[in-house]
C-alpha cells in the first residue's frame, strides 16, 4: 500500500516508498501483567518529499506519548557517547564560546551529558527537556534545566529572560520533531547575530548505504541529508554553513546553521551535496533499492532464527533499544525465537519489549548461563559491547548481526 501526505517542511507532496506495517511505541516497555490489548500501535511508513527531498514518516505519533516522565533513555548510558559529548563541549569552548559571558541552549538535553562539561567550565547555559525523569537527573548534576518542549514560544521566552544564544545545540533531537517550522523560527529568534545552531542526527546516506532500517521508528520523524537540511534552513532565514560526518549511532552528520549571510559555508558543505547527488539520495529508485534490501534482511534473519530454534539453540537479544522494536515487529520476532533481551537500563528490566513482548532481563543474566547466540540489537555499540562480553565468545557464544546484512560473527 502506498499513500501521499503533505511535507512538514515545505508543504509539498510526500510520496510513500516503504511501509514497515503496524508498530508500537518504541520505548513503551510493558509491565508483565499489562493489558496487552490496550497497547498503542501506528503505521510506520516512510516517504520522500517531491519538492524539498526531505524523507519523513507518513504518520505522526503524538509527542506526549513518546516523551514523558517515564522516558527510559539516558544519553550517559554509553561510555563512548559520554566521551563523544564531552569532546563536543570542549570544542565549543574553544571555537564558539570565547566571547564575554557566552550563553548556550540545548534542546533535548536528556540527562545533561553534554551541558555538564560546559556547566563545570562556568558557561551560562540552559537545557530544555520535556521528559521529566531525565531532566531531573540533569538538574541533580547542577545543570539549569527547563522542563518543556523546545518550540518557537519557548525560544522567545528564553530570549526575553536570558538574551540571545551564542550556541543552540541538539543531539538526536531535531529528527524527532515534526513541527520543525516552529523549531527553526524559534532558533532564528533566539540566536545571536553571529551565533550557530549545531545539531547531529542519523544520516539518511548511512541508513541507505547500510540498510540500517531499524533507525526508522516512531521517535525518528525526519531523516536528514545535507540537501534537505539546506532546503529547510533557507525557509527560515538560516543557512547551512558546515557539515561533519560522525561515526556514532550507526552514522550521523553534525550540521551547523547560521543566520543567512552571517558566515561563509565551509567546503565540506559543497562536498557532501555533490556526494549526495552522485549517490542519487533524492532519487526514488535509490530508496526503492533500500526497501528491497530491507526485505531481504527480514527474510534472512527470520530464516536464521527459525533454523537455530529447530536445532535447539538458545538465542537472546542484546540491548533493549528503541530501534529493536522495528526489527522485532517488522520481522515477526517474538519470545519463541528470541527468549529474552538483556539490558543495563533498570527502567526496562522485568518488562516486555513493545509489540513483540519479549521479556527484558538484567544484563547480569547474560552469563547465567551464556546463550548459544546473541542477536545484537545495540549494533551501534558493538565494539564497546564485545570488548565487555569477551567471556561470551570464550564460552563458544556467537553474535548475530543484521546490518548491513545478516551474518554470524
Amino acid at each position: 500500500m502506498s499513500s501521499t501526505s503533505q511535507c512538514r517542511v515545505c508543504g509539498g507532496t510526500v510520496n510513500e516508498f516503504f511501509d514497515f506495517g503496524r508498530q508500537p511505541l518504541s520505548d513503551a516497555f510493558l509491565e508483565p501483567d499489562a493489558d496487552l490489548d490496550g497497547e498503542f500501535f501506528f503505521r510506520l511508513a516512510t516517504g520522500l518529499c517531491a519538492d524539498c527531498t526531505m524523507v519523513q514518516l507518513m504518520e505522526e505519533v503524538p509527542r506526549d506519548r513518546m516523551f514523558h516522565e517515564a522516558y527510559p533513555y539516558h544519553s550517559s548510558g554509553s561510555a563512548y557517547m559520554r566521551s563523544h559529548f564531552e569532546g563536543l563541549a570542549k570544542r565549543l569552548l574553544t571555537t564558539e564560546l570565547t566571547g564575554d559571558d557566552p550563553f548556550v541552549v540545548e534542546a533535548g538535553c536528556n540527562d545533561g551529558v553534554m551541558l555538564r562539561t560546559l556547566a563545570e567550565s562556568g558557561v551560562r547555559h540552559l537545557g530544555v527537556e520535556p521528559s521529566g525523569g531525565v531532566a531531573d537527573v540533569a538538574a541533580a548534576k547542577g545543570i539549569r534545566v527547563r522542563k518543556s518542549f523546545f518550540e518557537e514560544s519557548t525560544a522567545r521566552e528564553i530570549r526575553a529572560a536570558d538574551g540571545p544564544a551564542d550556541v543552540i545545540y541538539a543531539a538526536n533531537t531535531l529528527c524527532h520533531i515534526p513541527y520543525i517550522g516552529s523549531i527553526l523560527t524559534g532558533v532564528r529568534a533566539l540566536l545571536a547575530p553571529t551565533g550557530v545552531f549545531v545539531f547531529e542526527d542519523p544520516y539518511l546516506g548511512d541508513i541507505v548505504e547500510r540498510a540500517s532500517f531499524d533507525q526508522i521508528y516512531d521517535e525518528h520523524f525526519f531523516f536528514f541529508t545535507a540537501r534537505s537540511v539546506q532546503e529547510m534552513a533557507q525557509r527560515h532565514d538560516l543557512e547551512l554553513v558546515d557539515v561533519e560526518r560522525l561515526p556514532v549511532h550507526g552514522g550521523e552528520v553534525r550540521y551547523t546553521l547560521a543566520i543567512a549571510g552571517a558566515r561563509t559555508p565551509t567546503p565540506a558543505v559543497a562536498d557532501l551535496l555533490a556526494e549526495e547527488r552522485a549517490r542519487g539520495l533524492a532519487d526514488r529508485a535509490t530508496l526503492d533499492g533500500f526497501g528491497e534490501r530491507v526485505l531481504r534482511i527480514r527474510d534472512d534473519l527470520t530464516a536464521l532464527l527459525r533454523r537455530l530454534r529447530a536445532e535447539g539453540k538458545r538465542v537472546v537479544g542484546y540491548g533493549a533499544t528503541a530501534k529493536s522494536a522495528t526489527v522485532t515487529n517488522f520481522c515477526g520476532i517474538g519470545p519463541d525465537l528470541v527468549s529474552t533481551v538483556v539490558d543495563t537500563t533498570r527502567a526496562k528490566q522485568n518488562r516486555l519489549t513493545p509489540g513483540a513482548h519479549i521479556p527484558v532481563v538484567d544484563a547480569a543474566a547474560f552469563a547465567d548461563p551464556y546463550p548459544d547466540y546473541a542477536l545484537l540489537f545495540a549494533w551501534n555499540h558493538a565494539d564497546e559491547i564485545q570488548a565487555k562480553e569477551q567471556g561470551f565468545r570464550a564460552a563458544g557464544g556467537r553474535w548475530i548481526r543484521y546490518v548491513p546484512e545478516v551474518r554470524i560473527d
